[in-house]
């Protein structure tokens, strides 16, 4: 399954109506989706509809018509000049006898439940301003329930409304799942619209979603005469005088994602405690002596932020094993020296830590996590990213993925040390980079929603682990989104 750019979006719809569909039919099929979202939400609600002059108004135009079918007393305020599908979609309202009234000055919503919101979707290319600001903060004033076409009006700028609910038409877009459009949105629904299948093989570089379907998969199998040296053995080198929790919290996530063993290497003088279960091997000053104590398959670097991530990266690069590179780690030198030596990495930056392998601001990339996932991809051929964020991105191998698991509860220290332990397990087991990096990701998210809300302890997301396997592979896991007519995606 696909996510959508806008001009991803534009490039389907042409191909459709290129390979001979009526525009006017995918029209109706998405006012008649809103229609029923709103329809769902109040079902006797008195709706004010307000359309825009493009193919979002249009659609909310067609919306009014099928809200009048269902019962509802609906109200049109559009604006004018709508051209193509939405003019017919205008004429159709007309003959059907319901009156439009003007968009401006922005109408009084005091005698409605609800609002539907066609006026811009993925239309727009720049920041509300005048008139068309005024109205979107007097629907946001007036408190009303908005259901929203594609996107709120003004996302991803601001002012923007506040939907509700959001009926995403044929296809995800990127802005319903990051913010501030998935902030705004509310209740997500994907809306399928009757669009050929062809029309989507032109989507070109599209991201991937990470769905359970498609990952359950990829859990490594485990014999009956499997014992803890047959099924991945993690080695953890990290730790700081002032981040001794995030190695132990490295190893836990390991052991929960099914390492048979894991080893922790730490600097003298940082007080790790790892599990129980864990071996500890001190290391003074990263010169890998002890290292080669461990008979590992896989390694996680960088636990902790210390000044030593980087010699401990290179001291695990000299035994070739496949390596998740974090925090401390994260330097174009290191990856530099991963590919040069063909040994397989992860790498699982924050925003602050991509900013400094691409040249970009923190705030830059947390703007277009996409893009700089692309970008790190790019600048280091042969590394697979995983670029954390709300919601994570994966990169490489020449493809892209969004993750759709995993929640706000989840911003506290220590969350990105268990999911490195997670993905060097799974590499352990034997899983590519990249494979590895999905299931990680998707696997860990949902183990952060399986777990609650505000206030949940990564170490409670590492021991959550083994539950939310099994709900993933018994299809218990749903992604963050309904869709039409059905409740499956």
């Amino acid at each position: 399954m696909r996510l959508f750019s806008a001009g991803a979006m534009r490039a389907v719809d042409a191909r459709a109506v290129a390979l001979g569909y009526p525009s006017l039919l995918l029209m109706e099929a998405a006012g008649r989706a809103v229609a029923e979202v709103a329809h769902r939400r109040v079902p006797t609600a008195r709706v004010a509809v307000l359309a825009g002059k493009g193919n979002n108004g249009g659609d909310g135009l067609v919306a009014a018509r099928w809200l009048a079918e269902y019962g509802h007393r609906v109200g049109v305020f559009a604006a004018e000049g709508q051209k193509g599908d939405a003019a017919h979609a205008r004429s159709a309202l007309v003959a059907y006898g319901l009156p439009i009234e003007p968009l401006f000055p922005p109408p009084d919503l005091a005698g409605f439940d609800l609002v539907v919101d066609a006026l811009f979707g993925t239309g727009l290319s720049r920041p509300l301003a005048g008139e068309w600001a005024a109205l979107v903060e007097a629907v946001n004033a007036s408190g009303l329930p908005v259901v929203a076409v594609d996107l709120p009006s003004g996302v991803p700028f601001t002012p923007h409304l506040r939907a509700s609910a959001t009926v995403a038409l044929a296809g995800l877009k990127a802005e319903n799942l990051f913010a501030p459009g998935r902030d705004a949105g509310g209740e997500l629904w994907l809306a399928p619209i009757g669009m050929p299948p062809a029309a989507y093989e032109g989507a070109g570089e599209a991201p991937h979603l990470l769905l359970s379907g498609e990952l359950a998969g990829l859990f490594p199998e485990r014999p009956t005469n499997a014992h803890k040296g047959s099924v991945g053995r993690v080695l953890v080198a990290g730790g700081h005088t002032t981040y001794t929790g995030a190695p132990a919290l490295a190893a836990l996530g390991a052991y929960r994602a099914g390492a048979g063993l894991v080893f922790v290497a730490y600097p003298q003088g940082a007080a790790v405690n790892p599990p129980l279960e864990a071996v500890r091997i001190p290391v003074s000053e990263w010169k890998g002596e002890a290292l080669a104590r461990a008979k590992v398959e896989a390694a996680a670097v960088g636990m902790g932020g210390g000044p030593g991530g980087r010699e401990a990266a290179l001291a695990v690069l000299a035994r070739g094993l496949p390596t998740v590179l974090d925090a401390d780690a994260l330097y174009p030198e290191v990856l530099a020296a991963y590919r040069q030596a063909g040994v397989p990495a992860v790498a699982t930056p924050h925003p602050g830590e991509a900013a400094r392998l691409i040249e970009r601001t923190p705030a830059e990339i947390a703007a277009d996590p996409l893009s700089a996932a692309r970008a790190l991809a790019a600048r280091y051929p042969g590394a697979v990213f995983v670029l954390k964020g709300g919601p994570s991105v994966v990169a490489g191998e020449g493809a892209l993925f969004v993750n759709t698991t995993g929640n706000p509860a989840m911003a506290t220290g220590g969350m990105g040390d268990v999911l490195s332990g997670v993905i060097a397990a799974l590499l352990a087991a034997g899983l590519a980079p990249l494979d590895a990096a999905r299931l990680g990701v998707f696997w860990h998210g949902a183990a952060g929603d399986l777990v609650g809300q505000v206030g949940l302890l990564a170490s409670e997301v590492a021991n959550a682990l083994p539950g939310a396997r099994a709900a993933i592979l018994e299809g218990r896991v749903r992604p963050p989104w309904r869709v039409l007519p059905g409740e499956d995606p």
